[in-house]
């Protein structure tokens, strides 16, 4: 029981590492608001909440996150890093509670599209009422310039309603979704390798 222990902090320890590796390796979408980047860290936060539960994947959340400010600081007095801490939770833990329930490939995938759901619904109220006033106030830009920001990789963007419909929106469908895609094909791997050594080891 032990060493079970142990591997899973060692695992999620190695999850966080990784989850902050791949946000680094973040990119702008096309059409979509410059201000918000793609990245691929809700992989390992993902895969640590359905191998261990939704300690561990927020576990790997926080991991991250102390890593990027004990590496790089922050550029926001710690406003992104607040939100990426809501939005990350806010999709590794519906997942978690809709698939314990039963763990079969449904329940996965409805737990998936609920977190998706969850999130995207979470990231449009925050971003529009917290994290964009706040950079407004912080780089001295009004709500107009930011819009014109993102109508100027999108022309459609002309105004807060269609940021939410044509940016904010679609931006978390596409990211949550892609990194969820790629989570289940790796989860029906590493769950089978993980359930024979559980039996290996009578746990």
């Amino acid at each position: 029981m032990r060493n079970e222990k142990t591997q899973k902090m060692v695992t999620v320890a190695f999850l966080g590492a990784i989850a902050y590796l791949l946000m680094l390796l973040k990119f702008p979408l096309p059409f979509m608001p410059p201000f918000m980047d793609f990245d691929l860290a809700a992989i390992p936060e993902l895969l640590a909440t359905l191998l261990y539960g939704p300690l561990s994947g927020v576990g790997v959340v926080t991991i991250k996150l102390l890593i990027k400010i004990a590496t790089v600081g922050s550029s926001s007095m710690f406003t992104g890093e607040i939100q990426n801490f809501i939005l990350s939770s806010s999709f590794v833990l519906p997942v978690w509670f809709v698939y314990r329930k039963k763990q079969t490939n449904a329940s996965l995938s409805l737990g998936i599209f609920s977190g998706v759901i969850f999130t995207t619904f979470i990231a449009c109220l925050s971003n529009i009422y917290f994290i964009i006033p706040f950079y407004s106030r912080l780089y001295g830009l009004s709500m107009e310039a930011i819009i014109k920001m993102t109508q100027a990789v999108n022309p459609y963007v002309n105004s807060v309603p269609r940021l939410v419909m044509l940016g904010i929106i679609p931006f978390n469908l596409i990211k949550l979704g892609v990194n969820a895609t790629i989570v289940v094909g790796l989860f029906k791997k590493l769950s089978v390798i993980f359930n024979k050594r559980r039996e290996t080891h009578g746990v």
